[in-house]
């Protein structure tokens, strides 16, 4: 489990097709707090360590991305040079600062549009219609590793959902959400909670 708050930015430095992708990845961590076997959220992705190595500061850690993950996120995620948000995995007695993440991608949702407001990013994003239920003004939801409120919601005749979130400087600067353009693809994940609530009320309709 994850919170979504983001606690550094690494870069793919090196991609080998494997049969599943491997995929080595640079970062600010310490290379003996990523134990072999343990799970770091990558751009909103839970992947596992298989290889570690570098110096604090000057780490690296390597993942095995499989056919599904890649099949489930943004067509040029797992390439040479990306930036992705990292995350560890959450520990007992940590701080909840976000809400409860579990790293499993529901949707790759669109950037609409970016603009500045008042020093802070204002970015609409479309997410496809199967996700739409779980949108909700005020509600939560991870962009890419990053936990969110929900400012707005638009329901969209084909289906699909358009909603607003507000990024504040701070979060534009220590995360990679400051950098996204119109046309931008970014890794959707629902509130767990919303997730349950809508499996009840289905079950209650039958």
């Amino acid at each position: 489990m994850f919170t979504g708050i983001v606690t550094a930015i690494g870069t793919i430095d090196r991609v080998e097709d494997q049969g599943d992708l491997h995929v080595r990845i640079a970062c600010p961590y310490d290379p003996d707090g990523m134990a072999i076997g343990a799970s770091i959220a990558c751009s909103g992705v839970c992947l596992t360590v298989v290889e570690r190595g570098g110096t604090l500061g000057d780490a690296w850690f390597a993942v095995d991305v499989s056919g599904e993950t890649v099949g489930r996120t943004p067509a040029d995620m797992w390439t040479t040079g990306r930036r992705l948000n990292l995350e560890q995995a959450l520990r007992l007695g940590d701080e909840l600062g976000g809400h409860l993440v579990t790293g499993h991608v529901d949707a790759v949702g669109q950037v609409i549009s970016a603009s500045e407001t008042g020093g802070s990013t204002r970015l609409q994003i479309r997410a496809p219609s199967p996700i739409a239920p779980f949108v909700a003004e005020k509600g939560s939801i991870t962009i890419d590793g990053v936990s969110l409120t929900v400012n707005e919601v638009l329901d969209e005749d084909s289906g699909d959902v358009r909603f607003g979130l507000n990024i504040i400087p701070h979060t534009a600067q220590v995360t990679t959400l400051g950098t996204l353009t119109e046309g931008d693809s970014v890794n959707l994940e629902i509130d767990v909670l919303a997730r349950y609530l809508k499996r009840m009320e289905s079950l209650r309709a039958g």
